[in-house]
């Protein structure tokens, strides 16, 4: 079977963050001699066609901004709320759509964190599941709790404080916004109900793959058996892809600058993006604004100031003084990669987490969203750039990813190793039944 070629049905949603590591996997497999179908928002489908990956769209590109644009103006338990609702919503037509192109005795399915069509296949038509968490926060653990939010438990608070936020977690979200739904659909599907989701249900596939090394979160004793982690995936816009001109020509003219990215899924920024420039006076250094939503900067900008849509983070991040973003995992790991200093405010999701980790390696302060004004944030940055243990720091991180293999294709690996292996009894049957 070493040489079988699968069908590998991938499933995800939410911003380039949630799509991009899918693209990278489904590409590098596909590059193994794979057939790779990317089921995403069609807002995706010119990125995963670039990348030569076959591309079934679910839902509408008015949906994904009317998301962005919800979340925007929520809190942090809105915003994650909003997005429950839409995954819930959602989840039933990713299901169809995956069913309808199932081959028996080849194909196996990959989905993220908290989108479960790809899990229920699994139960449904017993199709080899393979469950991609991008980030340690989905992992409840006593010994190392991942900090869900600005203020959370830790590995020193009591046990009994430990227990009841877990329970209230569970009670008082999870369960209405993500059990509650998936009970329902399963009651559609024939499939008994299930308790306690986030605790064991997620992680109860043929594999468990986590994008993140070891290093950066470190496997606890409580975590799930068998989680496979195989290092972050890097991924970005194209591994070679340059930056646009007129940032080649802002990046040439002076001191290396400060980015700030509020993040892809981030439709209402106008606060933030002032006081990054402000911040940047302040400090007496030359920004760049990272923006692709309209309306979130007004009037002319600084001379030293520049706004672009879009940079490949891979190529910009190495020619900055320091990086100023929101905690997304995929943010934080290009950054570890570049080497460069971190200044992160995070809000919602994973982020918060991302922050902590960051900052207890050494390359990061944290701002919360409700301390980021102008002086703060030229402070941070001073210190940052300034400081030559976190620039010390920055580089062993840099050193550090250079020398690992690419967690790609330790993944690709993973799921030759351990899926394939599965269909084995199917072709048997299969091949038997037509024997006879």
């Amino acid at each position: 079977m070493k040489g079988t070629a699968l069908r590998v049905l991938m499933a995800t949603a939410g911003s380039h963050g949630d799509v991009l590591p899918f693209v990278g996997l489904g590409q590098a497999l596909a590059a193994r001699g794979h057939e790779v179908l990317l089921f995403a928002n069609p807002v995706f489908r010119p990125m995963v066609e670039q990348a030569g990956l076959r591309f079934v769209g679910i839902g509408t590109h008015q949906e994904y901004h009317a998301l962005f644009r919800d979340t925007a103006a929520s809190s942090a338990n809105g915003a994650f709320k909003r997005v429950a609702q839409e995954l819930a919503r959602l989840g039933p037509a990713y299901y169809q759509a995956m069913k309808a192109e199932l081959k028996p005795g080849r194909t196996v399915c990959v989905g993220n964190s908290l989108l479960f069509a790809a899990r229920l296949l699994r139960e449904t038509d017993g199709v080899p599941c393979a469950t991609v968490h991008l980030a340690p926060s989905v992992f409840q653990s006593d010994r190392a709790p991942a900090r869900l939010a600005a203020r959370w438990i830790h590995a020193g608070s009591p046990a009994l404080l430990k227990r009841m936020a877990w329970w209230s977690l569970d009670r008082f979200f999870y369960e209405p916004q993500f059990t509650v739904p998936l009970n329902r659909w399963r009651a559609d599907l024939g499939l008994a109900p299930v308790q306690h989701i986030f605790r064991r249900w997620i992680h109860e596939t043929d594999l468990v793959l986590g994008l993140f090394p070891d290093w950066f979160a470190e496997p606890q004793p409580d975590w799930p058996a068998g989680v496979a982690l195989t290092g972050f995936p890097l991924c970005d816009h194209g591994e070679h892809a340059t930056v646009p001109p007129a940032l080649e020509a802002f990046l040439a003219a002076g001191a290396a600058p400060v980015a700030f990215s509020p993040g892809t899924a981030s439709a209402g920024n106008q606060a933030f993006f002032q006081a990054s420039i402000e911040a940047c006076r302040l400090a007496g250094v030359r920004g760049v604004l990272l923006s692709h939503f309209p309306g979130q900067l007004r009037g002319a900008l600084p001379a030293d100031v520049i706004q672009v849509d879009y940079a490949p983070f891979g190529a910009l991040l190495p020619r900055l003084a320091a990086f100023v973003h929101h905690g997304g995992i995929g943010s934080t790991s290009q950054a570890l990669r570049a080497g460069v200093p971190q200044l992160i405010c995070p809000a919602a999701y994973d982020q918060f987490d991302n922050a902590q980790r960051a900052c207890r390696a050494g390359v990061a302060i944290e701002l919360l969203p409700e301390h980021y004004q102008a002086p703060a944030v030229a402070g941070a940055l001073r210190r940052l750039i300034a400081d030559p243990d976190v620039r010390t720091k920055c580089r062993q991180a840099a050193l550090r990813m250079s020398a690992e293999s690419p967690g790609i294709a330790r993944a690709c690996a993973q799921i030759e190793a351990r899926l394939i292996p599965m269909l084995i009894p199917m072709l048997s049957a299969m091949n038997s039944g037509t024997s006879h």
